[in-house]
């Protein structure tokens, strides 16, 4: 049976970023590569049935039921969704010598053509990998953690919240269905919803979901003043959704470089902010400093926690926080990977657009993808950001890291 089995078993954000870009940058080039962090998963054995898997993307479509859904969801716009219906994955975009050889582009082709990639290709890596690895899976530890869980957030204030966020490192689809069946039933209200688009719909929650760094990444090149990419980002965003998903993420170039552009008009346009890397107090802290200094009460702006949570962090990071900011928590791989199997930590990350490197420098070691050395002290030179080593030996600056 084929891991995918319907072309809303992805993020929202995946949808959410495409409008944008069906909309604004519609003929935008741009390229991905694929990296796993686990030093001892060798996935070379596997690369001919992940590659069947991608082939048998291209015969799904989406269903009338799934098109009634999304136009009913209230930032999609109708243009859009009949985009959508005659939409097909085309796996000549893919190149599968991507998966095991990091010098390779694993993605490439138009914007519009590719994003939607990023979190099923994903998911089939994961799957993929357990399938041939685990022969027989032995969930009973993986429910006793669950269930641990479960009750922790039970005993939490009706305030603390939680959203799924494990499409792309799932052990299963069927795993990560009963995951969110368990929260549904368990939670009592605890349970915000899932960025899961399918799952949302098939078990009536809440579709989460705003931007990923992909979206600010391709701004360095698209929006012309490199200085300024996040705030053409965040102009173009707004321009697209008028108010709605208003969640701005933090750490594309460093929490430091976000606040100095993260002004009056953008403290008080957006609901709040989403911290992906970085120390989570020291960030949120930041954060709180900065809309403090625009005069805008922090306690009224969401602080959504994403990086590597689990439930005892999230307890800490909420009691630090509560009624000074409201603090929500999107909690991925310790929900839907805990099994008791050393979970996949795979990623696939923009590095070019119009042929132009892109990069993420982000708060935390070892996240930023990106060949073009150059470009990367560059981009610290550009935002100040001296306090990381700088990248392998730089080759000299070329054409190609112009602003």
């Amino acid at each position: 049976m084929a891991i995918i089995q319907s072309l809303c078993d992805t993020d929202l954000y995946k949808f959410t970023m495409m409008q944008c870009v069906y909309h604004q940058f519609s003929g935008a080039q741009v390229a991905y590569r694929y990296k796993c962090r686990n030093e001892n998963a060798d996935l070379r054995p596997f690369v001919q049935d992940i590659g069947r898997e991608i082939e048998a993307l291209a015969e799904l479509r989406f269903t009338s039921a799934e098109l009634e859904y999304l136009s009913g969801i209230r930032f999609i716009r109708p243009e859009f969704v009949d985009f959508l219906e005659s939409f097909r994955f085309n796996p000549k975009y893919v190149d599968l010598a991507g998966i095991t050889n990091p010098e390779r582009d694993f993605i490439r082709g138009p914007w519009m053509q590719t994003i939607l990639f990023e979190t099923p290709c994903l998911a089939i890596v994961t799957e993929t990998y357990y399938r041939n690895t685990v022969a027989k899976p032995d969930f009973t530890e993986g429910k006793r953690r669950l269930h641990e869980k479960i009750e922790m957030v039970q005993a939490m204030p009706m305030s603390f919240k939680i959203t799924e966020f494990g499409t792309r490192r799932r052990f299963s689809r069927e795993w990560q269905e009963h995951v969110l069946g368990r929260l549904k039933d368990g939670l009592l209200g605890r349970l915000f919803g899932t960025s899961n688009v399918d799952l949302a719909r098939r078990y009536k929650l809440t579709p989460v979901g705003t931007m990923a760094h992909e979206f600010l990444q391709a701004c360095q090149v698209l929006g012309g003043n490199l200085r300024d990419f996040q705030k053409f980002a965040f102009d173009a965003w707004s321009q697209e959704y008028r108010g709605d998903l208003g969640i701005a993420l933090t750490d594309t170039i460093g929490i430091d470089a976000f606040v100095a552009d993260f002004d009056m008009f953008y403290c008080k346009l957006f609901d709040g902010c989403r911290i992906d890397s970085g120390d989570p107090i020291q960030t949120g802290e930041k954060l709180i400093a900065m809309y403090k200094a625009n005069r805008v009460d922090p306690a009224t702006k969401v602080l959504m926690f994403t990086d590597k949570l689990n439930i005892p962090k999230a307890r800490a990071i909420y009691r630090h926080f509560e009624k000074r900011a409201l603090p929500a928590f999107g909690i991925g791989t310790d929900l839907v990977n805990d099994v008791g199997y050393e979970a996949l930590d795979s990623v696939i990350k923009m590095v070019s657009c119009n042929d132009r490197p892109v990069a993420k420098l982000s708060d935390s070691a070892g996240k930023t993808i990106c060949p073009d050395h150059a470009y990367i002290d560059y981009l610290r030179h550009i935002f100040k950001r001296y306090d990381a080593p700088s990248t392998p030996k730089a080759r000299p600056p070329t054409a190609s890291a112009a602003p």
